[in-house]
């Protein structure tokens, strides 16, 4: 009877991190319809510079922040130098060029020590120590730590989006760009600011899934493709969406281990149950549970 109460804790550990990673997804989507294929390898390149500095004796703290920095200005810069051009341009011209871009980061990751192997954060004097247990699972500090942090970031951003002004321009942009634009507002800005803050969430992600789970080139981008299904089920401009989905996933995700795995010859079922909920809903509802739902005159 214990193994659904820890299935759902666990759900709700990853699906913390999901919903973070999943942010940054939405913060490019709801300011400028742009769908970021290469948001995997700024995860990755977040989480390596901050393991980078902590190696060279930086406080984790500290080097967790200054990774968000990099990002933050890793994504004003992509914004800068290859978005910006591509204003005007079909879709999916836009989408080759964030394709492109997650292939010459991956590479580029590869050509430093981290490229290969597996790396582990040293656990802060803070995070050492017993956990707690829930229904029978243990809770480390860590992840204790890694879920507070995951939601103390998505709540500050829900509130920056609802109600500071810098949000709702944001989001004012995203609804109508040239009637933004015949108001004053500078929508090149607006799309270097969600590029910017996108690469500040995805550091905090990658940081975060490092700590709790290790650090590999592979899990890390491949957080970029995870997180698919959950902005898909939650709405691909939903901050709220984000975090609903992400929960929704991580916990489907654990379910179909525990109880799949063992029926499914091969197991490996968590792997593959998120794409499967992707495209019910893609079927279904394809602008997910939160999304704005278009209507488009003909």
């Amino acid at each position: 009877m214990e193994l659904l109460p820890q299935l759902l804790i666990a759900g709700v550990v990853i699906g913390s991190v999901y919903a973070l990673a999943a942010l940054g997804f939405v913060l490019i989507y709801k300011s400028s319809r742009v769908i970021n294929f290469a948001h995997g390898q700024i995860i990755a390149t977040g989480a390596f510079i901050a393991f980078a500095l902590t190696q060279r004796g930086v406080n984790f703290w500290l080097a967790g922040l200054i990774a968000m920095l990099a990002t933050f200005l890793l994504g004003m810069l992509i914004e800068r130098v290859f978005l910006r051009r591509m204003v005007g341009q079909p879709i999916i011209a836009v989408i080759m060029v964030t394709i492109g871009l997650s292939s010459v980061i991956d590479g580029l990751i590869h050509l430093t020590p981290y490229g290969a192997g597996t790396f582990g954060f040293e656990r802060p004097a803070l995070l050492t120590g017993e956990g707690v247990e829930l229904f029978g699972l243990p809770l480390s500090k860590t992840q204790i730590a890694g879920v507070l942090m995951a939601l103390g970031l998505l709540g500050g951003f829900t509130y920056f989006f609802n109600k500071s002004t810098l949000g709702i321009t944001m989001r004012a942009v995203a609804d109508d760009q040239m009637a933004a634009m015949s108001v004053g507002t500078s929508v090149e800005r607006v799309f270097a600011l969600a590029w910017a803050a996108a690469g500040l969430t995805a550091a905090a992600a990658g940081v975060i899934l490092g700590l709790m789970s290790g650090l590999t080139l592979g899990g890390l981008a491949g957080i970029g493709l995870k997180v698919f299904p959950v902005v898909i089920l939650g709405g691909l401009d939903s901050v709220v969406g984000a975090i609903v989905g992400g929960m929704l996933i991580g916990i489907l995700e654990n379910l179909s281990a525990g109880y799949l795995d063992g029926i499914v010859p091969g197991g490996g079922t968590r792997e593959v149950f998120p794409f499967i909920i992707l495209i019910i809903v893609l079927l279904i509802r394809p602008y997910g549970l939160f999304g704005t739902r278009e209507i488009e005159r003909v």
